[in-house]
């Protein structure tokens, strides 16, 4: 499993569209992130910044990216979407939201922590 977090910003002029998308996700979208092995998914908001979260579970994740990004459903929700955003100036090349590294994760408890 791989955990990916993400953030963009949100253009305040946006963000009673943005929430409104949000509050009824298509359900064509939701089908495609699940085929494409996420898991967990969430977004978070804080002021004018959107942080997600999600979990990979699959085996070829640029092929499954691949095959949301080619997601004719997913195409259009982006057209909708991409508008209310403001990617940060350090994103990769061809890319929406910026990737955050991980720096710190909590490993489940050891048998004798536990005790």
């Amino acid at each position: 499993m791989k955990r990916i977090a993400q953030t963009i910003r949100l253009r305040p002029e946006h963000r009673e569209e943005y929430l409104r998308l949000h509050s009824a996700v298509w359900p064509g979208v939701e089908a495609a992130l699940h085929r494409a092995n996420i898991r967990n998914y969430s977004i978070f908001l804080h002021g004018d910044v959107l942080f997600a979260y999600m979990e990979y579970h699959g085996e070829d994740f640029e092929a499954d990216m691949a095959s949301i990004e080619a997601d004719p459903e997913t195409q259009r929700w982006w057209k909708l979407t991409d508008p209310c955003q403001e990617p940060w100036p350090d994103r990769g090349e061809g890319r929406q939201w910026s990737d955050l590294p991980e720096i710190w994760h909590l490993s489940p408890p050891d048998d004798d922590a536990t005790a």
